[in-house]
């Protein structure tokens, strides 16, 4: 049986690595070290959905400093005073740097060290000290926003007895650690209730009968239907690969600094809100996972449904509610931001996934989604009905940045920038 796996977007690492040689790129090496720690700070809280809200705050720290320098775009929230020449790379180091120690200060000392390497590598000078102080403004701006919005707060677990409702699925019986995710305040969006989903099939009805016949079938750990590759798109999107899916992109197009801090801070402040959006409509419907109900199909009303007692999922059920499915949930969101950022589905690309080992190629972020969708129907954790209405709630949340975000700067009189 896999572990449990509570996060939906990245991937928990076990230590931070060590220092490496810096890139020519500062927004893609912090990036990576962002993922790390963030990655380890919440795998330590026993909370891995902190590193979504972390990755946010960072990346989009780390925008509004290189975005100051380069004058391409609106602000997210800031826009420091800067000159053209200052280093963009001082400044996305600094940004990603000040607000990580903020949020994991247990790692101060290692990144610390990958910081001075960082600066190390650039000149000395007016314009290394002036991307050091537009970073330093950017990351007080983010973390000044972001004070009082809700982390850990008050728990909002309901344990369900009726059917249909929610409660803890074995083996481990376990309860959301971070059930007060959905009352965070949004990055984005108004309110997370503004983005509350359809809600699951009636248990009465066909659509009902339809779904759990299908994740009975595929979804068990003892599946004879269950193809290969079915099993290994289970896996596969268990642990979605989706920070190394962003990170290539960035570099197979070529984008520039600025480009790719616009595309990671929108990929991450999307995926912040519709993992906000998704627990807050979880809590909403509080609805059983497919473990419960199937082992107690007899008690749903639905004729056409059959119990199994006995029955168990190929992967374990998170602890928390089935709908919506938080993998399609940010899944949606980034292949939203995706489409938007690059003016197009089509587009290929191939990654390995942490949890199954394998790798698998795209040839559109479409494609892709419809793998999230899938995966966790055969992986025996969710509905359909879930999926669809996950990635739905995803899109809307890209759909919302798209029209009110990140938009390209407003030209000065004269038509200069």
């Amino acid at each position: 049986m896999l572990n449990r796996v509570l996060g939906l977007t990245i991937a928990v690492v076990a230590a931070l690595a060590a220092p490496a040689a810096a890139s020519a790129d500062a927004v893609l090496d912090w990036n990576r070290y962002g993922e790390q720690a963030l990655g380890q700070g919440a795998q330590q809280r026993g909370q891995p959905d902190l590193a979504v809200l972390g990755a946010a705050m960072v990346q989009g720290a780390v925008y509004d400093a290189v975005n100051a320098i380069a004058r391409t775009n609106q602000p997210y929230l800031v826009a420091p005073r800067a000159r053209r020449w200052y280093s963009k790379d001082a400044a996305a180091a600094t940004a990603a740097y000040r607000t990580l120690i903020a949020l994991v200060p247990e790692q101060q000392s290692t990144l610390e060290q990958l910081y001075e390497q960082s600066l190390a590598a650039i000149s000395d000078g007016a314009a290394k000290a002036g991307g050091v102080r537009v970073g330093e403004k950017a990351a007080e701006a983010m973390l000044a926003a972001r004070e009082n919005d809700g982390r850990d707060g008050p728990s909002r677990i309901v344990i369900g007895t009726e059917p249909g409702q929610w409660r803890p699925t074995p083996p481990a019986f376990a309860l959301d650690p971070s059930s007060w995710l959905g009352d965070v305040r949004p990055f984005l969006i108004p309110s997370a209730e503004r983005l509350r989903t359809r809600g699951p099939n009636r248990l009465s009805s066909r659509a009902y009968a339809r779904e759990f016949a299908e994740v009975k079938d595929l979804g068990s750990a003892a599946s004879a239907t269950r193809t290969p590759d079915q099993t290994d798109v289970a896996l596969y999107w268990n642990r979605p690969p989706w920070s190394q899916i962003f990170r290539t992109l960035a570099q197979s197009q070529k984008l520039n600094t600025a480009d790719t801090a616009r595309l990671l801070a929108m990929l991450w402040v999307a995926g912040a809100d519709a993992t906000i959006a998704c627990r807050n409509d979880k809590y909403y419907w509080n609805s059983w996972r497919p473990i419960t109900a199937i082992r107690e199909a007899a008690t749903d009303g639905n004729p056409a449904t059959t119990p199994d007692p006995t029955w168990t999922s190929l992967i374990e059920a998170p602890p928390y509610p089935d709908h919506p499915a938080g993998h399609t949930c940010g899944s949606g969101a980034f292949v939203g931001v995706l489409q938007s950022f690059f003016g197009t589905d089509r587009m290929a690309f191939s990654a390995t996934s942490p949890s199954s080992g394998t790798t698998r190629s795209f040839t559109s972020f479409s494609q892709a989604l419809d793998e999230v969708v899938d995966s966790r129907v055969w992986g025996g954790i969710h509905f359909r009905t879930a999926e669809v209405q996950g990635a739905q709630l995803g899109k809307a949340v890209a759909r919302w940045e798209r029209k009110y975000y990140f938009k390209p700067a407003r030209p000065r009189a004269g038509g200069r920038r």
